[in-house]
């Protein structure tokens, strides 16, 4: 089973239909298919959802999240070893504490991360990244 890790980019360019779009579709439908696993931090899920709360309201991004959900992605909460290891990313001064979880997850469950977003870059010799 392929697990991949969504950062709130890749999910903010899929509801926008953004360049990328595309695909996110093709991991989502292929996890679908096979079986696959996807998942996010809900940190990065309230990412998600301040994002849309911004240029919306709290009521649409309400609605968004519930999407989320229904869409089969694992939202993970944070234990102690994914927070150390978001803290351990943060260290380095390169990404928001938000990124650094979904870093550590990626880290932790040794799978790639879905993003588009290039403060990544600073961590693609310590995780796998699937730019979009």
């Amino acid at each position: 089973m392929t697990t991949h890790v969504l950062d709130a980019y890749a999910l903010m360019v899929f509801f926008e239909d953004e360049p990328g779009a595309d695909t996110i579709r093709q991991i989502m439908e292929s996890a679908l298919e096979k079986g696959d696993a996807l998942m996010m931090s809900v940190v990065n899920l309230g990412e998600v959802w301040y994002a849309i709360a911004r240029s919306n309201s709290p009521e649409v991004a309400d609605r968004y999240v519930e999407e989320i959900h229904r869409m089969g992605i694992e939202i993970i909460n944070p234990d102690w070893a994914l927070t150390r290891q978001a803290a351990i990313f943060k260290v380095r001064g390169k990404l928001s504490y938000a990124d650094c979880f979904a870093a550590a997850l990626s880290a932790l469950y040794h799978a790639p991360l879905v993003t588009g977003d290039k403060e990544f870059e600073s961590l693609q010799k310590d995780i796998s990244i699937l730019w979009v």
